[in-house]
């Protein structure tokens, strides 16, 4: 048996190598077709571990208000738009004060989504996020120093012209040759003393995560305030089972403060931070979803140009067909060798595909400052359905080549 099966693969092989422009042709497309399905589908997996390790760092126990975006009417019967009014600085700090809850609660503003920053004759691009925040900013949003320390209390209250940069803003302006520590900068002709370095946090799915400044967040409103600047508040607290507590504390507390009458709905938003990352994760999930519909088109216009290479090469090897059945092949075997040849010119476009998945998802991967991993499942996936395709392209002319008569294909020119 395993004699004739080895047997069986070398005439496919060798059927493979007498017909090669053809054989190329259809193991190009189902490498395209297997590309399409593991390449994408493992860049998208990976995608989503950046998104949960970025907003894992930001803490899964924690929430942030916020103002609540502008409602939109749609349609003669929709509500009427209405603009929420922003969070402002006093109703910012008055909850801080307010709620006692045992967490950890920073006030924070958006000061400039474009700034620029200047060290002596260098500076930055203008893609700088400048960020106003307190003393507990760092703890609330993430960040962690790489070198250098936070603000204290007495510095914000004092509107001090302090700064923590991103790893990113000191590498543009220190070139790697020195320490930003004790610089002075200059962020909108303003100088500032940096006190802080942050650790790296890359930057995953196009967020700067390190292209950015905090400075005080008195001096942020001091020097950057503008009409209708809004706040945000972001609560941590010490562990998840406290969450959902301290969640319904801080939405009662903040109506409270902004007069929301009884029976009105919230006119700011309380999201959880990983609401935000399963949100996204949705939006990957319908990308990968459209991936798979697009290998999975790729593979059916290969699996039909595969067959139809399979039917005339049924045709040309009637006479081959004819005498292999007068020595003493029956049609089982002949069948078996159309659908072995099938699977082989299968395998091999898939396998190379599978290696350019392999190389595509983690050069994504690498861009998203992710690891190296081997997406396991989808090269799974890709086997079989490089065998599937293989078979079910292969079953028709396999069927045909075994039914034929050995004397009709003897007188076969």
């Amino acid at each position: 048996m395993a004699l004739l099966l080895s047997e069986n693969i070398k005439v496919a092989t060798d059927s493979i190598k007498g017909n090669k422009l053809r054989a190329f042709l259809t193991m190009l497309i189902i490498f395209f077709g297997i590309t399409a399905l593991v390449g994408i589908s493992s860049a998208i997996d990976a995608m989503k571990a950046s998104i949960n390790s970025n907003f894992t760092s930001m803490g899964a126990n924690s929430f942030t208000v916020r103002n609540k975006e502008t409602s939109v009417r749609i349609g003669r019967q929709g509500k009427r738009s209405k603009k929420y009014k922003s969070i402002s600085y006093k109703e910012a700090i008055r909850f801080k004060n307010e709620f006692t809850f045992p967490v950890t609660t920073a006030v924070s503003t958006m000061a400039s989504f474009a700034a620029r920053i200047k060290f002596e004759s260098e500076k930055t691009n203008p893609n700088i996020q400048l960020f106003g925040g307190d003393e507990n900013y760092l703890a609330t949003s993430g960040y962690g120093l790489e070198s250098g320390r936070n603000f204290s209390e007495h510095e914000i209250q004092n509107s001090a012209h302090l700064a923590i940069i991103g790893k990113d803003v000191e590498n543009d302006l220190f070139k790697g040759k020195q320490s930003g520590i004790d610089k002075i900068i200059i962020i909108n002709n303003g100088k500032y003393r940096v006190i802080g370095v942050l650790a790296s946090k890359g930057n995953s799915m196009g967020f700067g995560g390190d292209k950015v400044c905090i400075i005080p967040l008195t001096t942020a409103r001091q020097y950057f305030g503008k009409q209708d600047m809004s706040f945000t508040i972001s609560v941590l607290a010490k562990n998840t089972q406290w969450l959902a507590l301290a969640l319904g504390e801080a939405t009662g507390l903040f109506r409270k403060i902004r007069n929301v009458p009884v029976g009105e709905p919230d006119n700011f938003e309380v999201t959880k931070a990983d609401n935000l990352a399963n949100m996204l994760i949705g939006l990957t999930g319908k990308a990968s979803t459209g991936a798979i519909i697009i290998g999975i088109i790729t593979l059916i216009g290969a699996s039909i140009g595969l067959m139809n290479i399979m039917l005339v090469s049924v045709t040309e090897r009637t006479r081959e067909i004819g005498i292999r059945k007068a020595l003493g092949a029956t049609s089982q075997i002949i069948k078996n060798q159309f659908l072995i040849e099938s699977i082989v010119i299968c395998v091999l476009g898939g396998f190379f595909g599978i290696l350019m998945g392999i190389i595509t998802a983690n050069f994504i991967s690498y861009n998203l400052s992710s690891e190296f991993f081997m997406p396991w499942r989808w090269i799974s996936i890709g086997f079989v359905v490089c065998l599937i395709v293989g078979l079910v392209s292969g079953y028709l002319p396999a069927k045909r080549a075994s039914q034929l008569d050995p004397i009709d294909s003897l007188r076969f020119e």
